[in-house]
């Protein structure tokens, strides 16, 4: 059984930043692609960053400029490196990775507020 264990969530100001890891049981390079997904309050999740095994980026147009996935294969962990922080990206942010299965983490909240 594959684990995800996300971190890194926590309270900013409107424009801080904030990192989030998700570290993975097993090679993050066996999946198709890992992927950070948020889900506000009363509202949908949704895919905000996702990292193919290619290597292959992209975003959602509210995070695009601000957020950056990014990998480290050695250490088993994907990161988003979140700036420019709106009180709009407040919410629970779940790891995610696809293999033959579908794989969630716990999730981790995120609040932007002064």
């Amino acid at each position: 059984q594959v684990q995800l264990v996300e971190s890194g969530g926590g309270l900013v100001q409107p424009g801080g930043s904030l990192r989030l890891s998700c570290a993975a049981s097993k090679s993050i390079l066996s999946f198709n692609y890992m992927a950070w997904y948020r889900q506000a309050p009363g509202k949908q999740r949704y895919v905000v960053a996702i990292i193919t095994n290619g290597g292959t980026t992209n975003y959602a147009a509210s995070v695009k400029g601000r957020f950056t996935i990014s990998r480290d294969s050695a250490e088993n962990t994907v990161y988003l490196q979140m700036n420019n922080l709106k009180p709009e990206d407040t919410a629970v942010y779940y790891c995610n990775a696809l293999e033959r299965s579908d794989y969630w983490g716990q999730g981790t909240q995120v609040t932007v507020s002064s």
